[in-house]
């Protein structure tokens, strides 16, 4: 199984800045990342706070369509207890044509619980409602049948989408952070995973654990799952050294800190204006985030892979920590030294420059050896032809 690489856009964006423009940054920035090859992209969906801006990931995903060509383009979540399941199945699969199969499906309960307040839903249903409305979105998007569902949340009389998915394929998962419904999720309805916090001691540790939960499951629906459809967020920003990549996040770290401090809330004691301690206590002292090199990040993602044992993406949650040239290097370098590490793609290389440093002195020597002899059967020849 070859690992994908690809980066969950919530967004996490600083507040005072021109909203408009921030979006173009981010479909711009999507654009950066299908240039160097990245796999996908998966885009948030929030409505309150101020700093994740993206109300409609559906909306962003066909902007983004039009100027990429081959990176995947997921909703990271649809949040289903906000919709009606017909009206967003319908919606998605509009998506999944006019992006001709590039459109991912992601669900989720709702992240934050100043969107449910402002809604009047009770967070504590959320979970409740989106299994279930998960259930009908894939009956619907399957369309082996007309759906019939009533309940206190939505009704479904006799439904049934008057158009299918892109090529009749769609490729759903559900997000999963802490708690077990995630994982339980995506084996009851045999789909692929999200999992959101991947990085953070308590996600981490709950990563240990997650696919089984999802097989026990699997087996008890009597579904399949599949580990290539487990994607894993974690945050990162790399430079040339460990002191470069320190000095780059100064420009947004202090921001992102005390927007994670208060709603997450975010594992840290460090004082979000102390951006050198909490450097220390995101890296080394919790392990949630990489700030360093390539080399680093591919520590992080081997010990991710460890603790799960194998998943199908590695996702960078995106932010704001650098400013626009900085995160662009930061891709880059990951395009350039970290993807290669994991697909496979320098082994030959590598073995064969070995091979060639290995032999180049016996090479050398005959090359030599060759060469002197042409010269020497060229002197005979000419010596023989001046007689």
């Amino acid at each position: 199984m070859v690992l994908r690489f690809g980066m969950f856009l919530a967004p996490h964006h600083r507040v005072g800045m021109s909203p408009s423009k921030q979006m173009r940054d981010d479909l711009a920035l999507v654009q950066h990342l299908d240039r160097l090859g990245f796999d996908e992209v998966w885009i948030g969906e929030h409505h309150s706070g101020g700093s994740e801006i993206i109300a409609s990931p559906e909306v962003f995903i066909a902007a983004a369509a039009e100027i990429t060509t081959q990176i995947k383009l997921g909703t990271g979540v649809n949040s289903l207890p906000y919709h009606h399941p017909m009206i967003l199945a319908d919606r998605w699969v509009m998506l999944s044509h006019l992006t001709r199969g590039r459109a991912m499906f992601g669900a989720g309960p709702g992240a934050l619980p100043s969107d449910s307040w402002q809604m009047g839903l009770d967070p504590l249903e959320n979970r409740t409602v989106m299994d279930i409305s998960l259930g009908a979105l894939i009956a619907l998007l399957e369309g082996h049948e007309p759906v019939t569902i009533e309940n206190k949340w939505f009704t479904l009389k006799d439904a049934r989408l008057q158009l299918l998915p892109f090529r009749r394929e769609f490729d759903l998962r559900v997000a999963a952070m802490i708690s077990p419904s995630g994982p339980a999720a995506c084996g009851k309805y045999g789909i692929g995973m999200l999992s959101v916090a991947a990085a953070s001691p308590s996600g981490f540790e709950a990563l240990k654990g997650a696919w089984g939960i999802a097989e026990r499951s699997a087996d008890e629906f009597g579904r399949t799952i599949d580990r290539s459809k487990w994607a894993v967020v974690a945050p990162m920003h790399i430079a040339e050294t460990e002191e470069q990549a320190h000095k780059d996040v100064e420009h947004g770290m202090r921001e992102w800190l005390h927007y994670f401090k208060k709603t997450v809330p975010l594992p840290i004691g460090a004082d979000a204006d102390n951006v050198p301690e909490a450097i220390e206590e995101l890296t080394s002292g919790t392990g949630m985030a990489v700030i360093g090199t390539p080399d680093q990040a591919i520590a992080q993602i081997e010990r991710l892979l460890a603790q799960t044992g194998g998943f199908g993406a590695l996702l960078v949650q995106a932010h704001d920590w650098a400013d626009p040239a900085a995160t662009y290097k930061s891709y880059d370098l990951i395009s350039r030294y970290v993807i290669p590490h994991f697909d496979g793609s320098l082994a030959p290389r590598v073995a064969n420059f070995n091979w060639l440093m290995d032999t180049a002195a016996e090479f050398k020597r005959q090359f030599i050896q060759a060469q002197t002899k042409a010269q020497q059967d060229h002197d005979a020849r000419t010596a023989v032809a001046t007689g």
